[in-house]
């Protein structure tokens, strides 16, 4: 495996549309995407505008959104997940969302991959001098807060999080310094 965390790019279209579609419509945590998102060649550019838009120091970005990095997770040329790195946190990351979110496309998944890529992305954020970072999961996902855990995660506690679709909800601070 080649694990590395690439900028949205048409140059991976091809493969970007293929992960999304493997995914059958739901919500993509950490790909920026609307639910339903279908992954066409405008869609694709259109999120890369995007991406470019919350990536750039000091843009005016939509009321309740934060600056982000979004990248999207490849092996080798091909995307296989996608993770960001909201850089601030508001009151409804605070609670539901974290810094970081992350998927890896099914057919791809407990191969380590998200376990690389956080490590990856833990890492710049620790080089630009964050001291801590949250991630959020649902309690009933094991292979995820197993990750967050792998990672140095700490939990703070588990929230009812019904109204945003997730029954409870594990929120973990992941130290950095």
């Amino acid at each position: 495996m080649l694990i590395a965390l690439a900028r949205p790019s048409v140059d991976l279209f091809d493969s970007w549309a293929a992960t999304v579609a493997e995914f059958g419509g739901v919500h993509i945590d950490g790909a920026g995407l609307e639910l339903g998102t279908v992954p066409t060649k405008d869609a694709a550019e259109e999120f890369i505008v995007r991406a470019e838009l919350y990536a750039r120091p000091g843009a005016e970005l939509p009321e309740g959104h934060v600056p982000c990095d979004y990248f999207w997770i490849t092996d080798a040329d091909e995307v296989v997940g996608f993770i960001a790195f909201r850089r601030e946190l508001n009151d409804w990351l605070r609670r539901f969302g974290g810094h970081i979110g992350y998927s890896v496309r099914p057919s791809r998944r407990r191969e380590g991959i998200v376990s690389a890529a956080l490590r990856m992305l833990l890492d710049r954020a620790r080089a630009e001098g964050y001291d801590r970072v949250m991630l959020t999961c649902d309690d009933d996902n094991p292979g995820s807060f197993r990750t967050i855990e792998g990672a140095g995660g700490v939990l703070e506690d588990v929230v009812d999080a019904a109204d945003e679709g997730h029954p409870r909800l594990r929120r973990y601070w992941i130290p950095l310094a």
